[in-house]
């Protein structure tokens, strides 16, 4: 069980912070928030079941990741009283896709001549035809997990939820290069935070 966790939290990372596949970015915050006010935060921790999810080296990876995004906008992290609180957690979903294969066979048309006869006499004429077929629906279902990495940040006098990103992908199984990919797939839902990188 605990290898299973191991290779899980391998998988899970991929699927996020992978560059072969686009993740599904989503992200909401308070309108009313005056973001430019907040130069310090801290993090409120981890979701009880991530410890299952994801091993503490992809989670330093990804804290630093967040570090380096804040310092750009010119936030300091702090151990101590932040002005917002940063939580992470992530999601796993088991989902079932079902395809549909349609094949139509037998399909003919012929050509030949023909007489038709009416009420004034009959006359000659080239007679067309389809011929008869049938068609076949095969349906398969495959399994697969749904993985969600959410980022809430909070005002830390409110208590308020000010913002909040959501990054969606299907598992990627391919574990490697976890080091690049986390920081952008960070950066790549950071840039929908209220407040851009200083350029230097």
């Amino acid at each position: 069980m605990k290898n299973y966790f191991k290779v899980l939290s391998i998988f899970i990372i991929c699927i996020i912070f992978s560059n072969t596949l686009k993740a599904q970015i989503t992200y909401d915050y308070d309108k009313d928030a005056d973001f430019t006010q907040f130069k310090t935060y801290s993090f409120g921790g981890w979701q009880d079941d991530c410890d299952k999810l994801i091993n503490d080296l992809d989670k330093k990876r990804i804290l630093q990741s967040f570090k380096s995004e804040f310092t750009q906008r010119d936030m300091d992290y702090v151990l101590g009283d932040a002005d917002v609180v940063v939580t992470l957690f992530l999601v796993i979903d088991e989902k079932t896709s079902t395809t549909a294969y349609s094949n139509y066979m037998g399909t003919g048309m012929g050509y030949g001549p023909g007489f038709r006869g009416g009420f004034y006499g009959g006359y000659y004429r080239p007679a067309w035809g389809w011929g008869g077929g049938y068609s076949t629906t095969t349906y398969t279902e495959d399994d697969y997990r749904v993985g969600t990495f959410v980022v809430d940040i909070y005002d830390a006098k409110s208590k308020k939820l000010v913002w909040q990103g959501v990054s969606q992908k299907t598992i990627n199984e391919n574990a490697s290069k976890r080091s690049k990919t986390i920081p952008k797939g960070v950066s790549k839902l950071m840039k929908n935070y209220p407040i851009k990188p200083i350029k230097k």
